[in-house]
């Protein structure tokens, strides 16, 4: 992490009142009830650290994507509740993110209390990264704290332009956490080292995969990408996801782990299915060799095995994409087999982060969340982080 990132345990919030950009992007139900609150929860140990050193917390956040003006649907006032019962104290809400009734509501706070703005992305200001728009945020706080590491390689007004208006920026424990267990797996990890990357395109993943090449001991392939490797080999796939421009592409990342010393492990079995759907016919088949019509939608036994015998004898691990369609019953079976791979060799002193997104999606799915070293709260910005590039949000804060 940028050492010359001030963080909240070096700040005394006392009188203070801390504008905090918070990653509340959580789902709603059709009852716009919260269903599933890890992101509120991730954000606690900031906002009570604040709140137990006598300071206010404003707290500002997006929700979804609306398309433009207010949408009821996206409106931050659905979380309120919820977002009461985590902090374990009453949370003042303003109708809009900026203007008079926000300024008078940051105002008349006083220690202890917290007020949440109306969602940030009901002005398009917000992701275009308008400066104006960004110095009216800034009038509500005195203080600017980061802690939405899931943001943080977006230039948008509240996650990097707002930093410049303020003499005192830090970062908060979610952010220092994801940039520290980031660093570990890139720059200390301990050997064997054992990446797994699944999900459905080599292309969303062909940077974070070359750093990796040079770094790890292991990398496991799983998901839909793997039938571009098969199909490069010259396997057969079936009507299995593949990304023809990128054979060559495979071929070259097999050619890389080969002159690294990197053992490269593909599935060599798939589940498979005559059509995209949980109620489809499903058999085994090797995965170089599957019949026309069918596809393939999970890793199978063999595999399955394979792959939890690297991660159970490694010492770090990255997992980032599920192994198959986890979100169908009959396609979830070898996302969680290595989900529990996973954590044995993390009960057995491994350090294990799981790379945000599905990733993360599944592990707490299966209810293994608690059981991992480190659960991102980013999929984009983890990777792009690992990928060596500067986030926006976290450069705004050393400057």
């Amino acid at each position: 992490m940028s050492t010359n990132i001030t963080t909240v345990d070096q700040v005394d919030f006392k009188g203070r009142k801390a504008l905090i950009r918070v990653d509340f992007n959580v789902p709603l139900n059709d009852q716009f009830e919260v269903t599933d609150d890890t992101r509120i929860q991730a954000a606690l140990p900031t906002i009570k650290k604040i709140l137990a050193d006598g300071g206010s917390a404003i707290l500002m956040s997006h929700l979804g994507r609306p398309k433009g003006g207010k949408e009821d649907k996206y409106s931050l006032r659905h979380i309120v509740s919820a977002l009461e019962s985590a902090v374990g104290t009453t949370v003042k809400f303003a109708d809009d993110c900026i203007g008079s009734e926000a300024e008078d509501k940051a105002d008349s706070l006083v220690e202890g209390e917290v007020l949440l703005l109306e969602n940030l992305r009901f002005y398009k200001e917000e992701t275009a990264g308008d400066e104006a728009f960004a110095e009216k945020l800034s009038k509500l706080g005195d203080i600017y704290v980061n802690d939405a590491f899931g943001t943080a390689h977006r230039a948008h007004a509240s996650t990097s332009i707002i930093a410049q208006f303020f003499k005192e920026k830090v970062s908060g424990y979610l952010m220092q956490a994801e940039l520290e267990n980031a660093d570990k797996v890139m720059e200390k990890a301990d050997k064997p080292y054992t990446a797994i990357m699944g999900g459905a395109k080599i292309s969303d993943k062909i940077l974070i995969i070359e750093r990796l090449l040079d770094k790890v001991d292991n990398l496991i392939i799983g998901g839909g990408m793997s039938y571009t490797f098969a199909k490069a080999q010259g396997g057969k796939i079936g009507d299995s996801l593949v990304e023809n421009d990128n054979l060559n592409l495979a071929l070259k990342l097999i050619e890389k782990a080969k002159n690294n010393g990197v053992n490269l492990l593909l599935p060599s079995d798939s589940v498979i299915a005559d059509k995209f759907d949980n109620e489809a016919n499903i058999k085994t088949a090797p995965n170089n060799d599957i019949p026309d019509d069918w596809m393939g939608l999970d890793i199978a036994e063999e595999s399955r095995k394979e792959f939890s015998k690297v991660i159970s004898a490694s010492k770090t691990i990255l997992w980032n994409g599920p192994m198959g369609v986890f979100e169908m019953s009959n396609f979830e079976g070898g996302t969680k087999a290595i989900a529990e791979a996973v954590v044995e060799a993390t009960k057995n002193g491994a350090f294990s982060l799981i790379g945000g997104g599905d990733s993360a999606a599944a592990v707490n799915k299966f209810g293994y969340g608690d059981d991992v070293s480190f659960v991102s709260t980013g999929g984009g910005a983890l990777l792009e982080y690992m990928e060596g590039k500067e986030l926006p949000g976290v450069k705004a804060l050393s400057e």
